[in-house]
């Protein structure tokens, strides 16, 4: 039976109200009077159930999703502004013990060059990632109790947060390892990590079952269950995503909602991000092996009807995707994305060889951070290095408590234009510099309350003679 309170995974991804969801959505793709209501419902910026936005996605009437993409965009706009934060990937280990089918890491995989990182391995990684500008980190590692131990991880966060090179330093440790004890996660929890990330790859537990023949991963309740021992355990930001490919988009996307509706009736706070990512080309993966790959228009209909459902989630998108594409769906409700990125160990401080990949998936944009921050700030768009909330406490409820009542522009934005400073300051080029300072001048005079602004321009004025780590 459905229940999205219990914990128990069958229940609250329960295959039959997914199932009858999508059923409900074909009956009603062309119910014209409950698809007005559902929009105007959508309008009031509360979000929707996932019934309610699954008969949004299977309705193709070009007017219905041209309103969709519309109103996509401007919750997008009230949520998080034009600002988009960046961060990227550390690797720091491919050994791993599962047979997961669409990853270049599964145990029988005997050509890929097997890596972990030391901790003076970390450490020149860190220091190459703080040279390029960045604050934020998302690390991962394959499954392996031997070579990847949780101590392993825990020691490496430790040394990630040691690290202040010139000005630079890394305010915030997001973790994306495999699904864990509660032990574990309390542990993680005191190592001071920001956002626990764990994709689903797929919530069918059918096809799940057989995407995982080999290994711990296969056991799909543990997995599924993973976030609710990590906020049993005092993580209060977690982020969720499936790997759209693996099976039918439409349940995925359902599923997806449900999971999060799950964690807000359960723990009061929803996931603080959600990732889209796509199957991608690797090693020994070839992305057209997969019966379920999805087209750019739908795939830009799920992400503008995921910002719409949970308008209060922070939205990532990698770069899996191409340049041409992020621009799209950071219209549709992306506020995160990954710059200068490489999804193979060790990849930031010497490049690996052609015949050394250990890289995850293949990269589509391999601009470097500063084109990125560019291109940013001439498409219209406010790069963030801000890790101020995290700083300040403001995670799990808290966040959320003043992220939905659209009140998330009072801190961030100021943070934003701050740290952007810092960027320009320390690690952008002159072009990039020149662009930057252009643009902060825009972004002052959006703030219309003169005392936050002097106070801005008192923090930029400190940023310039030297001081960092100013927040809001």
């Amino acid at each position: 039976m459905y229940n999205l309170k219990s914990l128990d995974a069958d229940e609250f991804i329960n295959n039959e109200e997914v199932m009858d969801t999508l059923k409900f959505a074909q009956e009603n793709k062309n119910n014209m009077e409950l698809i007005n209501s559902i929009i105007a419902k959508a309008k009031q910026e509360k979000g929707l159930s996932h019934k309610e936005a699954a008969v949004l996605l299977a309705c193709d009437d070009k007017t219905i999703v041209d309103e969709i993409f519309q109103l996509a965009k401007k919750i997008k706009e009230e949520y998080y502004g034009s600002r988009i934060v960046l961060f990227a990937p550390l690797y720091l280990s491919n050994y791993c013990i599962n047979g997961c089918i669409y990853c270049p890491y599964h145990l029988k995989n005997k050509h890929i060059p097997r890596k972990k990182m030391t901790q003076e391995d970390i450490k020149n990684e860190v220091i190459a990632l703080q040279d390029m500008g960045h604050k934020r980190l998302a690390i991962e590692a394959g499954e392996d109790p031997v070579n990847n131990p949780i101590e392993y991880i825990l020691e490496s966060i430790k040394t990630i947060y040691s690290i202040k090179h010139k000005n630079g330093a890394i305010r915030r440790v997001n973790v994306n390892i495999a699904a864990t004890t509660v032990e574990n996660y309390k542990k993680l929890h005191e190592a001071g990590i920001g956002t626990y990330i764990l994709f689903q790859e797929t919530y069918n537990k059918q096809s799940y079952e057989k995407l995982h023949p080999t290994g711990p991963k296969h056991d799909y309740k543990y997995h599924t269950e993973a976030m609710d021992r990590a906020m049993q355990a005092g993580i209060d930001d977690v982020g969720l995503g499936v790997l759209f490919g693996l099976h039918g988009y439409d349940y995925e996307f359902t599923a997806l909602l449900m999971h999060a509706e799950h964690l807000e009736a359960v723990y009061g706070t929803g996931p603080h991000t959600i990732s889209v990512p796509r199957i991608r080309r690797a090693d020994d993966i070839d992305p057209a092996s997969f019966e379920n790959g999805l087209d750019d228009e739908i795939f830009k209909k799920i992400v503008a009807l995921i910002r719409i459902a949970v308008p209060y989630t922070g939205m990532i998108i990698s770069t899996r995707e191409n340049k041409d594409i992020r621009k799209e769906l950071l219209e549709l409700g992306i506020s995160q994305i990954s710059g200068g990125s490489k999804t193979s160990v060790g990849g930031y401080y010497k490049p690996e060889k052609e015949n050394e990949n250990s890289s995850q998936f293949e990269v589509n944009d391999n601009r470097t951070l500063d084109e990125v921050v560019n291109w940013l700030m001439e498409s219209g768009y406010l790069p963030s290095f801000c890790t101020a909330c995290y700083g300040s406490g403001r995670t799990g409820e808290r966040f959320m408590e003043f992220c939905k009542k659209q009140q998330i522009h009072n801190f961030c934005h100021p943070n934003a234009i701050v740290t952007l400073k810092e960027y320009l300051l320390d690690y952008a080029s002159e072009q990039t510099l020149k662009t930057g300072e252009d643009f902060i001048k825009k972004e002052l005079n959006k703030i219309k309350d003169e005392k936050m602004k002097n106070t801005v321009l008192s923090a930029l004025e400190k940023t310039e003679n030297g001081v960092r780590s100013l927040k809001f």
